[in-house]
């Protein structure tokens, strides 16, 4: 293989900004978790009816986006996604009887939609997993954006996306089909305590294999890089050896 043959080694990541993260993981955290569960807790308290509660929680996500936007010249795609399953959950909440065992099948239907607009994303342009690697895995600054943006030119990275997309998408349908089942084999008492297990269970499960998914994936890559460096520098030194023709 000639050294023009040899791809690319991935560039290095820019230097983080730890006052652009802090602040981008305190208006993350804050307003597309923190806010909507205080704000949902503080309105059924005071006898809202869940649908209105979740739909008016949904502003706190909505001025993400427009704290982002205004700052970074950009959408947030995570508090999209945080508005459109506050929405999806609110409009569960009308579907149906409101029964106890009722109410723990439409919990687990918004983990399955979850799962489900995972694989459907496999088919989009770039995959969900793509958008939250970019949120946690970078400072939010321009350059970071940038680097994290570049790195889609690599087919190992493409394929890492699309696989954490896939384990994510399959985990929660079958998550969601387990708490369904298991809604009709055990008690309502007994599922109360067994749904929450089993939500934050897969959950932390997901979220300790990705980050070791990850650290193996990066140094894979720096692997190669390493190695196509390597290559690259042999056959140069090669071409440089070798007579001139005649």
């Amino acid at each position: 293989m000639s050294a023009q043959e040899v791809p690319a080694a991935q560039p290095g990541p820019p230097a983080r900004s730890g006052a652009a993260a802090a602040i981008g993981w305190i208006l993350t955290i804050g307003f597309n978790v923190v806010a909507p569960i205080l704000t949902y807790n503080m309105l059924t308290d005071r006898g809202w009816s869940e649908f209105a509660a979740l739909l008016v929680s949904g502003v706190w996500p909505v001025v993400d986006s427009a704290i982002h936007l205004a700052w970074r010249r950009k959408i947030d795609e995570f508090a999209v996604v945080t508005l459109v399953f506050l929405v999806i959950t609110a409009l569960v909440t009308l579907i149906g009887t409101h029964s106890a065992r009722a109410l723990l099948i439409k919990d687990s239907g918004v983990t399955g939609l979850f799962g489900a607009l995972c694989i459907a994303t496999l088919f989009a342009p770039r995959p969900l997993m793509f958008y939250f690697g970019r949120k946690f895995g970078t400072d939010g600054t321009k350059e970071g954006v940038a680097y994290f943006n570049g790195l889609w030119q690599y087919p190992d990275f493409r394929k890492a996306m699309r696989r954490m997309t896939t384990v994510w998408g399959v985990a929660y349908l079958v998550e969601a089909s387990l708490r369904v089942a298991l809604v009709y084999a055990l008690s309502v008492d007994t599922m109360v305590w067994v749904s929450p297990l089993l939500i934050y269970g897969f959950l932390l499960s997901l979220i300790f294999w990705t980050i070791r998914f990850s650290k193996r994936t990066q140094a894979e890559g720096e692997a190669r890089g390493r190695a196509a460096a390597a290559a690259a520098a042999a056959g140069a030194g090669a071409g440089a050896g070798s007579p001139a023709p005649a």
